[in-house]
């Protein structure tokens, strides 16, 4: 998701090059044009329409989640307090890419600077990283609930919980700090047409004529090194989930300790499952449209905003029955 959802070739944009811009020289172009879904421009409206209700429905899930958290005392807890960072950060990402998205798709709105390209580009991979860094954080709680039950409290306290929030805060800002300021001191002279509908850090890489191993290589890094350590972790953290589940001694108790971290399980895979897919389908997948690889990305960017409240929502009991008594409140 970070890095490498599709990599575009310019050589797909000809019938879209604008004159004067594929040959001057600049170091900082004054604007980039987004495409949208090249080769589908004259379906932007329709296409536009899932893409809407998807984001409003992220906005009113994570919403819900949020006034659910902060209303309901019992959900003072480090799963909720994480779920509700989860939250935030779901509404971030969809928040920062989505809008501009809709209005290229509604009044052809292609035009972005070239400062609040990489506004974008820093939120969008900044939110990223640290909704990784959250599912770590989860898995964390998840593992000390259930392999250390009688000293949860203890080990997560709301001071603990403050300190990891701020860790993984702190991490995925600093981690992606170079992105916007190793983009910008690269000449463009290719063009400045992003074949997509959002500033992402390997579309705007490709677009300058020099030598950019090392935007491309830190960008593996963050992707490999930051996201898959958090993978591994997440991996391992659970290999001891379920070790402490299988050594309980009834079926019962196992299928219920293991209830419990169905929702962070289904929220890792709509996380993860997705970026591999893509990233292999790009790899090993030939003559696919590029339409159809921007198309495919853009679904992915606003799956897990939309699901992750809806996922919470239904499996965890605590805020099914606090949204079942609210409802149920409003309709007497």
């Amino acid at each position: 998701m970070l890095e490498t959802l599709f990599c575009l070739s310019v050589g797909h944009l000809l019938p879209y090059s604008m004159s004067g811009s594929n040959t001057t020289d600049f170091t900082n172009p004054s604007t980039f044009i987004l495409l949208g879904i090249p080769g589908l421009e004259e379906a932007h409206v329709w296409i536009s329409i899932p893409f809407f209700t998807m984001y409003v429905t992220a906005i009113l899930g994570n919403f819900t989640i949020l006034f659910t958290v902060k209303t309901e005392p019992s959900l003072h807890g480090p799963m909720y307090y994480f779920l509700c960072m989860l939250a935030v950060t779901d509404l971030v990402v969809s928040t920062s890419i989505v809008p501009k998205m809709l209005a290229i798709y509604w009044i052809n709105s292609r035009e972005i600077d070239f400062s609040s390209c990489l506004t974008q580009l820093y939120f969008f991979h900044c939110f990223t990283v640290m909704e990784s860094g959250i599912f770590v954080a989860m898995a964390v709680d998840r593992y000390v609930a259930i392999c250390h039950p009688l000293r949860h409290s203890t080990i997560l306290t709301n001071t603990v919980v403050a300190k990891i929030g701020l860790v993984v805060i702190l991490r995925s800002g600093i981690i992606v700090l170079p992105y916007p300021f190793l983009i910008k001191q690269w000449p463009y002279c290719r063009t400045n047409i992003i074949p997509q509908p959002y500033c992402a850090h390997i579309a705007v890489v490709k677009l300058a004529c020099a030598d950019t191993r090392v935007s491309s290589y830190y960008g593996l890094f963050v992707v490999f090194c930051v996201m898959g350590l958090d993978a591994i972790f997440i991996a391992v953290s659970y290999t001891q989930i379920l070790r402490a589940i299988f050594s309980l001694p009834t079926k019962d108790a196992r299928l219920k300790t293991f209830g419990t971290c169905i929702s962070h399980l289904c929220a890792i895979l709509a996380f993860y499952i997705p970026s591999l897919f893509l990233s292999l389908m790009y790899r090993f997948v030939q003559n696919v449209p590029l339409h159809f690889h921007v198309l495919i990305a853009n679904v992915y960017l606003l799956m897990p905003p939309m699901l992750n409240p809806i996922i919470y929502g239904v499996r965890t009991k605590q805020i099914r029955d606090r949204l079942l008594r609210l409802f149920t409140h409003k309709g007497t």
